[in-house]
């Protein structure tokens, strides 16, 4: 009998010791500070270089920028997602042209994977837009800040979620790293998306979108160590909760949100590819640094990138979509949105 207890208790001791193992309990500091300054200026300086050629939509240049993403999720083994047969979503031009009608040719939403190890069928999409647009008058607008920041963060944030899998510290939930085309003629690529899901929206438990966090605006000049927050408490308290706390555990950034209002004039809600996930009442957060003097210009170049503040922000996001992956239940849906 004293032999039977003295198995109980280790079997209950090494029990313990496992949930203190648990994903949920490791401390992401480490995998965040993955995310350097350094490495966003080595992926923008060619996502944003004169060879991409502005990365219009469905362009030789654009798609010559969706390479070098593949290579880099390739490099960092993370691979397209389960159900897919490649790295491409394949947008037809009979879609991107249905609206505008502006003769776009076939294009790409660009998408990688990482599948969780606990809650696999609940996923996470992490967005951000690759296009922008293109050459007018023989110049070429890079589109540095508009959204090469948001590409390249992705890139990274999906670094430091393969380097913690490699560790035994990989997501319990599945993510979505959603490089999408066609933003910039009417939000279309997370349309195509959103409309032809690889995952059901209803395990989608939240969007991330990333668009334009490499800079500082008018209202901020005095300090980069913020980011815009749209739409987080539109759906969900707790993914506003979340936000808040990742913030204030792990990175400290001052939380803006100025623009966070259905009846903001600027309508930055209805301007990203977040609202795609959010009018299909998935919990939905835009960060974003609002717009500046070379917003949509020839002039939104690499050498005007606050890469240090940029990093900070990818790492916001990081420690956002590590708290969405990890946590035990998914956000609640408990407000209209409206």
């Amino acid at each position: 009998m004293k032999k039977i207890l003295i198995l109980f208790l280790l079997a209950v001791s090494l029990s313990c010791t496992s949930q203190k193992n648990s994903v949920s309990d490791v401390n992401p500091t480490g995998y965040m500070n993955s995310i350097t300054a350094l490495d966003l200026k080595t992926h923008l300086y060619i996502v944003a270089s004169d060879e991409m050629q502005g990365r219009e939509t469905g362009s030789a240049g654009q798609k010559k920028a969706g390479e070098y993403l593949i290579n880099q999720y390739k490099t960092n083994t993370v691979s397209y997602p389960k159900g897919a047969t490649d790295f491409y979503q394949r947008v037809p031009s009979s879609f991107l042209n249905a609206i505008r009608n502006e003769n776009l040719p076939d294009s790409e939403n660009i998408w990688a994977y990482i599948e969780g190890s606990e809650k696999p069928n609940e996923v996470i999409v992490i967005s951000a837009h690759y296009d922008h647009i293109g050459i007018k008058n023989g110049e070429i607008y890079n589109g540095a800040d508009d959204d090469g920041s948001g590409t390249v963060a992705l890139l990274e944030i999906a670094q430091a979620f393969s380097k913690a899998k490699k560790e035994g510290h990989g997501p319990k939930r599945s993510l979505l790293f959603l490089h999408v085309t066609g933003e910039e003629h009417g939000l279309l690529g997370s349309s195509y998306y959103s409309q032809n899901p690889l995952f059901p929206l209803a395990n989608t438990i939240t969007n991330i979108n990333i668009d334009m966090i490499g800079r500082h605006d008018e209202f901020h000049n005095d300090s980069s160590n913020y980011v815009y927050i749209i739409g987080s408490d539109f759906l969900s308290t707790d993914l506003y909760t979340i936000c808040e706390n990742a913030n204030k555990n792990y990175v400290n950034l001052f939380l803006d949100y100025k623009f966070n209002a259905k009846t903001d004039p600027n309508r930055f809600y209805y301007r990203s590819d977040h609202y795609n996930f959010a009018k299909n009442g998935i919990p939905s957060v835009f960060l974003f640094t609002g717009v500046h003097a070379d917003y949509h210009k020839a002039t939104d170049e690499v050498d005007k990138i606050e890469f240090d503040a940029l990093a900070k922000r990818t790492q916001l996001a990081f420690t956002i979509a590590w708290e969405l992956a990890n946590r035990e239940n998914r956000p609640v849906v408990d407000k209209s949105g409206n």
